[in-house]
């Protein structure tokens, strides 16, 4: 599709997996790329292979943040902002089986997935509002769209971005910036390294995807120009998620509710 030609683009977690592929797509495409990662060595590497620029981003800080933004816009403008940073997060049920809740483990969590995604967009807007074609795009999971039991606190995370992607639309509804989620399953990162043996135990180990499949969406997304929507990714395709409208059920009982 070329969506990325000619354009700047930013990927945070951009050293590894998921945004390592946008960022090897969006070099090839013709755009100018910047990595954000903490990972110093991988992003480098990365850079190096790909003609990419890598700015070393703790997403977690603000200020790292804003100097990240500030490196894209300095080539030109931010036209594309995929912010990708993320981490698992510890599981509430584990505590039935003797192992203590880590207060640690939690705030880093939402702290990369979700204050690191914030402070992203609060970076980034002041410079992509009234620009055209500009995109943002969240990487968020299917765990923001469903329960997922022992990964509590990463679907928390997961689902606040995906309220705060369709929020942000609705927030901008006629300014040219577009702001969507991808939600994919599981994908063959190291994220997923450590849990191979969970998805061949509950049955999904041909759902996997490589991450180039995310990449392609992602890819898809910009050229699109939807606004507001959460994407899934599956092999050889992807699905745009369809959300009820509970405003519309405003003052009067929904459909399989009970009780008051």
């Amino acid at each position: 599709m070329g969506a990325f030609n000619g354009k700047t683009v930013l990927v945070t977690g951009g050293a590894s997996g998921i945004g390592a592929a946008t960022v090897r797509r969006a070099a090839a495409d013709g755009g100018r790329v910047l990595i954000a990662d903490v990972a110093e060595e991988a992003g480098s590497a990365l850079a190096a292979e790909t003609g990419a620029r890598f700015v070393r981003t703790d997403v977690t800080r603000f200020a790292d943040m804003e100097a990240a933004v500030a490196a894209a816009v300095e080539t030109g403008g931010l036209d594309v902002l995929h912010l990708n940073a993320g981490v698992t997060g510890p599981s509430e049920g584990l505590a039935d089986q003797g192992v203590p809740f880590s207060l640690e483990a939690y705030r880093t969590a939402v702290a990369v997935n979700l204050d690191g995604v914030v402070h992203g967009v609060h970076a980034a807007l002041p410079h992509m509002r009234r620009r055209e074609g500009a995109s943002v795009v969240v990487t968020s999971s299917l765990a923001g769209l469903t329960g997922t039991p022992y990964g509590e606190v990463y679907a928390a995370t997961k689902h606040a971005v995906v309220g705060l992607v369709r929020s942000l639309a609705g927030t901008f509804p006629d300014d040219p910036v577009t702001f969507n989620a991808v939600c994919p399953g599981f994908v063959d990162t190291p994220m997923t390294a450590g849990i191979q043996d969970f998805i061949e135990r509950i049955g999904k180990a041909d759902t996997v995807i490589p991450p180039e499949a995310v990449a392609d969406l992602v890819e898809r997304i910009v050229a699109e120009r939807g606004d507001g929507e959460a994407w899934i990714p599956y092999k050889g395709g992807a699905a745009r998620y369809g959300f009820a409208d509970p405003l519309s059920l405003m003052g009067e009982r929904p459909p399989g509710v009970e009780g008051r």
